[in-house]
């Protein structure tokens, strides 16, 4: 009899066991009905992970479909941009990388789609601002080129003009680099160009030094002239060079 007991108890013990381990009491059950959940809902957490010692549910499928959402708005609104904020993204990463006129910074909005309206807007306000000024542009591309490269003011005129400064300020600049000064910049380039001839026929350094400065925008005149000065204070008469003869030439096709 004490035997049979003994069994039932255990009995009673490992099935009120086994509910435990199944899942929640009822009274977790109710809480989690109250909660607007049921049987074919995923696991989700409140802030503390628990709800009334039972985990929440929620309806299969929620959470990957507010992901989506979420997802979608996001593309949505990375697509949604305002063409004022394109255009001034794109004129403050060139600007950054150097300095730029107001028509090369207008030729590389349009390439990038941006509105010419909302890219004259951008222009503007960063114009008033002093992000662009041509007219510094210029002076400080005629200083520069000048005396690293030795350009004359005919191709430093050509290089503003292609890049959209306007003919006043290019006039403004150039206006700034004195005569005397080209002709100086121009006969140290020939004094180093005819150190590197040396040992060579007349003619071909004749021609590499006017090629030289040709190059470099130098008008005629001041080549032929520059030339034959250098080449004579070398002891080298000016009928050996073909300087005559080129000069002739030129004379012939002037205007």
């Amino acid at each position: 009899m004490g035997t049979r007991r003994r069994n039932q108890s255990r009995g009673r013990a490992g099935r009120s066991s086994e509910g435990a381990r199944a899942g929640p009491s009822r009274s977790g059950l109710a809480e989690v009905a109250e909660a607007g959940v049921g049987a074919d809902k995923t696991p989700a957490e409140t802030a503390d992970g628990q709800y009334g010692g039972a985990r929440i549910w929620a309806p299969a499928g929620d959470a990957e479909a507010g992901d989506a959402q979420t997802t979608d708005a996001r593309t949505a609104d990375a697509k949604v941009v305002d063409p004022e904020s394109r255009a001034r993204d794109v004129c403050l990463r060139l600007l950054t990388a150097a300095p730029r006129t107001r028509a090369q910074l207008a030729s590389a909005m349009r390439r990038r789609g941006v509105p010419d309206a909302a890219a004259e807007a951008v222009l503007s306000r960063f114009t008033d601002a002093g992000l662009i000024d041509d007219a510094a542009f210029a002076r400080a591309w005629v200083e520069s080129r000048h005396y690293s490269r030795g350009l004359s003011r005919q191709a430093l005129a050509a290089e503003l003009r292609q890049r959209g400064v306007a003919d006043g300020e290019v006039r403004d600049a150039l206006g700034e680099l004195d005569p005397d000064q080209e002709a100086a910049t121009a006969r140290q380039l020939v004094s180093r160009k005819l150190v590197a001839t040396r040992g060579q026929p007349a003619q071909v350094r004749t021609r590499r030094l006017a090629g030289m400065l040709a190059r470099k925008g130098y008008p005629a005149a001041m080549v032929f002239r520059l030339v034959r000065e250098a080449l004579e204070q070398e002891g080298i008469d000016a009928a050996e060079t073909g300087l005559v003869e080129a000069e002739a030439g030129w004379d012939a096709v002037e205007p």
